[in-house]
């Protein structure tokens, strides 16, 4: 389990960094919290030549909030810090019950934001809530920097949308709409670092009757190679008042949405039956809280 023999270096500044990454191409890799990265790296699964450390570049980190405008996270922000901000909290509760579901208390105080995105795990935590959030990445080079939509920016199974020379820098989130709420959840086989069999993520906006779907999004984690946008579950919802009746169709689109495999976690079976289970839950608390806004 020893590493294999690499070039180490911590850049300062974001300018540095861009350098590094542009100069020692894809023999390198960087080295955010590592949690992934370095077991593959003792499971000899990759073997970089260089590590670039962008731990002490500031400006890739922390979680900045203006009113009217939304929220930027930088992706070498801890996932401890989100779990624990009470702006992501208030503003993206979905996010916020993500962050404390992500592995232990001593992962999450390592493990980063940009990391867990870039990683690109099926299973992974974050990326729902935020696709559903409706999060930007922002990925950055020494020549520019650009725009993607999350979900078009993890491509599949361990594969994104980074060109050789760009770092994920940051996140950016939209100010949330009035009568809105999101909820997060997932099933794993037990209550404890597991990767999930089954997540999801809803963000709801209603009318002002508080009643009627003004607006919808619906996405399921660990069902298909990447973040699964539902096109049903919307096309169900949004336009018509919020009923039980509602709930159970949409729960039943959603399953026949997924795409799950079987693996040593779950049965695809099994999935998708856990699927309406979630749906059904997160739909009603998410309308409930929305509601209340």
């Amino acid at each position: 389990m020893f590493l294999n023999n690499f070039e180490y270096f911590a850049p300062q500044a974001p300018g540095e960094a861009l350098d590094l990454v542009g100069r020692l191409g894809n023999k390198a890799k960087v080295l955010a919290g590592g949690t992934d990265l370095l077991l593959m790296m003792k499971e000899k699964m990759i073997k970089p030549e260089y590590l670039i450390d962008i731990n002490n570049v500031q400006e890739f980190k922390g979680i900045h909030y203006e009113p009217g405008k939304g929220a930027v996270i930088g992706a070498a922000t801890k996932i401890s810090e989100v779990e624990h901000s009470p702006l992501i909290r208030e503003k993206y509760f979905a996010l916020h019950q993500a962050a404390g579901e992500l592995g232990s208390v001593q992962v999450r105080a390592m493990a980063t934001i940009g990391g867990n995105s870039c990683h690109a795990s099926p299973a992974a935590e974050t990326p729902t809530p935020l696709v559903a959030l409706g999060a930007k990445v922002v990925i950055s080079s020494l020549s520019r920097d650009r725009e993607l939509p999350l979900e078009e920016f993890i491509l599949g199974n361990r594969e994104t949308a980074l060109a050789q020379g760009e770092i994920l820098t940051k996140f950016i989130l939209p100010e949330p709409a009035p009568k809105s709420a999101s909820r997060y959840a997932y099933i794993g086989l037990r209550d404890a670092m597991e990767i999930d069999a089954v997540n999801m993520a809803v963000n709801i906006v209603l009318d002002d009757d508080g009643r009627t779907v003004k607006d919808l999004k619906f996405v399921m984690g660990s069902v298909a190679p990447r973040p699964l946008v539902s096109v049903k579950v919307p096309g169900l919802l949004v336009g018509r008042e919020f009923s039980g009746e509602l709930v159970e169709k949409a729960a039943a689109a959603a399953s026949g949405e997924a795409r799950p495999i079987s693996d040593i976690r779950a049965s695809a079976e099994y999935r998708r039956e856990m699927v309406a289970v979630l749906a059904r839950r997160l739909l009603q608390e998410a309308f409930d809280a929305a509601k209340e806004a």
